[in-house]
C-alpha cells in the first residue's frame, strides 16, 4: 500500500496492528525531516481512502502521535507536524582558564581497577564470529526455545489490566505480591517450603547475589567457595572486597572436615550449586547435602545456595532436597533466566527472617525495585499454567540434547578425557588430561568453529582443574553432535603438539 509520501503497510502481520504501523511509519519520517516541523498530515478521511483502512485506524494513528507529542491537531485546520526537542547539549565556551585534564585513572577505585572487572568486562564482550559457529559456551535457551507468543501475551493483559501502575515504580521493593505468591507455590511444588512474605524478587540471580554481598561482606572478610565456581560470582564478590577461600574437594563435593579447619571470625559464608554446578554440571547428593547442612549449624556460617537452574531436571526420579528445605538459615537464590528467557531479568532470593528486612532496605536503595510490568506479566505466565507446561516440554528437549552431545563425545572424544551425564540443568563438563592447556584447547576449538568456555575463568585461585565447559541449550542437537566433533578434533591437535614438544631437561641437582 503506497501514497505519496511513500508509506508502506503490511496487512498479513498480524504481530502489529495496522494503527501501529502507520505510527512507526509517520514517525521514522519525522525524525529524518521528510515530515518538517509544520509539516500537515492528509485527512484522516483522505488518508484511509489513500491506504484502503478504516478511517478508525487511521483516526487512532493520530491520537497516538498527538498523545507522544510528534504532532497537534486543530479542529478545522489539520493535523502539523510539531518540532523536535531542540539538543540540550551547552555551547562550548569561548575563553575562560584553560582546561586541566581530568586524571580519571588516578579517580577510580580499588574496585573498578580489579582484575575481576577486567575479565568480566572481557566475558560479556561480544564478538562476532564467522557463519557456522557452533555456541556450546552461550548459557541461554535458543530463541526458537523461548515461548514468546504466550510471554507476549501474558505481558500486553498485565499492562491491559493495571495500566498506568504496571509502568511506575514496583511497589513493595522486594517484588510485587502477585509474583511472590506464585515463586512461592513454584517453590513448595519442588520440595522448598515458603511463604510468599519470605520471597524478595530481583533483577535475575545476578542482584540477588550482589544485595547479598552488599548485606553481609565488609572489604577483607572471607567467603568460602568451590575452587571451581561460577564466573559471575567470582567477579561480583572480589568488586565487593571479599577475600575467597577455594574449599578442598572430594568426589562427593566440598570436603566438610576440610570446612572446620577454615572456620574463622571473619568468614561470612559459604557460596553453593547443589544442582547443575556450574561449570561442572555435578549436582551434590543427599548425604553430603545434610552434611553440609549440620557443619553450618555446628559453624555459625550461613550457606549460600544458588540455584540457578530452577526445575531444569533431565533425569525421572525423586531430586535430593534443595538445602533450603532442610533448614531454614540457608540463603537461596534463584532466576529465571535459565528456565525461561533472559531478558525477563526476573530472580529472587529465599532469605531467613533476620536478613530480609536488610536485603530490602539495600534493593530499595539500589534500583528502586524490579520492573513492574515484568513481575506482572510473568505472574499471569505462571498464573496460567504455562510455566509448568513449557518446563515439562524443555526436559525433554534438553534430555534429548543431553544424550545426543554425549553420545557424539563418546564417539569423538580421546579416551582420556571424561565427563558425567548431568542430572539437572544445561552443563556439561569435559576433563582434560593432566597437563593440557585447556585455553589452547578452546582457542583450536575456536579456530574449528566451535565455542567452548574453558576452564581458568571459573579458578579461584591460580589451581586450576583442566577441563572446557559445553553448554545443551543454545543449539539444535544436530549442532551439538556437529560441536563435538569439532571439539574432538581440536583436543587430537593440542595433545599431538604436547607429544611432538621437546622435553625439558630436567634442572641438575645441587651437589651438597
Amino acid at each position: 500500500m503506497d501514497f505519496s509520501v511513500g508509506i508502506r503497510l503490511d496487512p498479513s502481520n498480524k504481530q502489529l496492528p495496522l494503527h501501529r504501523q502507520l505510527f512507526d511509519e509517520v514517525v521514522t519520517r519525522i525524525q529524518a525531516r521528510a515530515f518538517p516541523p509544520g509539516y500537515k498530515l492528509p485527512a484522516t478521511r483522505a488518508l484511509a481512502e489513500e491506504l484502503g483502512l478504516h478511517r478508525n485506524t487511521v483516526a487512532r494513528a493520530y491520537a497516538e502521535l498527538e498523545a507522544a507529542g510528534f504532532v497537534s491537531s486543530t479542529v478545522g485546520r489539520g493535523t502539523f507536524v510539531e518540532p523536535l526537542a531542540p539538543s540540550s547539549a551547552p555551547a562550548a565556551p569561548n575563553g575562560g582558564p584553560p582546561k586541566l585534564e581530568i586524571s580519571w585513572s588516578a579517580l577510580l577505585s580499588r574496585a573498578a581497577r580489579s582484575e575481576a572487572l577486567g575479565r568480566g568486562e572481557r566475558q560479556g564482550r561480544r564478538v562476532e564470529h564467522p557463519a557456522g559457529t557452533i555456541n556450546l559456551a552461550r548459557m541461554e535457551p535458543a530463541a526458537d526455545l523461548i515461548p514468546e507468543a504466550l510471554l507476549r501475551r501474558c505481558i500486553v493483559h498485565a499492562l491491559a489490566g493495571r495500566g498506568l501502575h504496571a509502568l511506575g515504580y514496583a511497589r513493595p521493593a522486594e517484588g510485587t505480591e502477585r509474583l511472590r505468591e506464585q515463586i512461592a507455590h513454584d517453590l513448595v511444588e519442588r520440595g522448598v517450603p515458603v511463604r510468599a512474605e519470605e520471597v524478595i524478587v530481583t533483577s535475575g540471580s545476578q542482584q540477588g547475589l550482589d544485595l547479598i554481598a552488599r548485606a553481609l561482606l565488609n572489604p577483607g572478610d572471607t567467603l568460602l567457595v568451590e575452587p571451581t565456581t561460577y564466573a559471575g560470582a567470582i567477579d561480583l564478590f572480589t568488586l565487593a572486597g571479599a577475600r575467597l577461600v577455594p574449599v578442598p574437594m572430594d568426589a562427593d563435593g566440598p570436603d566438610v572436615s576440610a570446612l572446620d579447619r577454615l572456620v574463622r571470625p571473619e568468614v561470612k559464608g559459604l557460596y553453593l550449586m547443589p544442582n547443575a554446578h556450574n561449570p561442572t554440571g555435578r549436582s551434590l547428593g543427599t548425604a553430603r547435602r545434610r552434611a553440609l547442612i549440620e557443619w553450618s549449624r555446628a559453624s555459625g556460617v550461613p550457606l549460600i545456595e544458588d540455584d540457578y537452574a530452577a526445575g531444569i531436571v533431565l533425569d525421572d526420579g525423586e531430586s535430593p532436597p534443595h538445602l533450603r528445605a532442610l533448614d531454614g538459615d540457608v540463603i537461596h537464590v534463584s532466576t529465571f533466566s535459565k528456565r525461561l528467557a533472559p531478558a525477563l531479568r526476573i530472580g529472587y532470593i529465599v532469605a531467613p527472617a533476620a536478613l530480609r528486612p536488610v536485603l530490602i532496605g539495600v534493593k530499595r536503595v539500589v534500583d528502586l525495585g524490579t520492573s513492574a510490568a515484568m513481575q506482572l506479566g510473568l505472574a499471569e505466565f505462571i498464573e496460567r499454567g504455562y510455566l509448568r507446561a513449557h518446563g515439562s516440554r524443555m526436559r525433554q528437549i534438553y534430555r534429548g540434547h543431553r544424550d545426543a552431545l554425549a553420545q557424539a563425545l563418546r564417539q569423538h572424544l580421546p579416551a582420556a578425557c571424561s565427563w558425567q551425564l548431568p542430572s539437572h540443568g544445561v552443563v556439561l563438563w569435559v576433563r582434560l588430561p593432566d597437563g593440557v592447556d585447556p585455553e589452547r584447547v578452546g582457542a583450536e576449538a575456536q579456530r574449528r568453529g566451535v565455542l567452548v568456555s574453558p576452564s581458568p575463568q571459573f579458578a579461584v585461585g591460580n589451581r586450576v582443574e583442566p577441563g572446557v565447559r559445553l553448554i545443551i541449550s543454545a543449539e539444535p542437537a544436530e549442532r551439538l553432535v556437529e560441536g563435538a566433533r569439532r571439539l574432538g578434533k581440536a583436543i587430537e591437535q593440542v595433545l599431538a603438539e604436547r607429544a611432538s614438544a621437546p622435553a625439558l631437561a630436567p634442572e641438575p641437582s645441587e651437589l651438597i
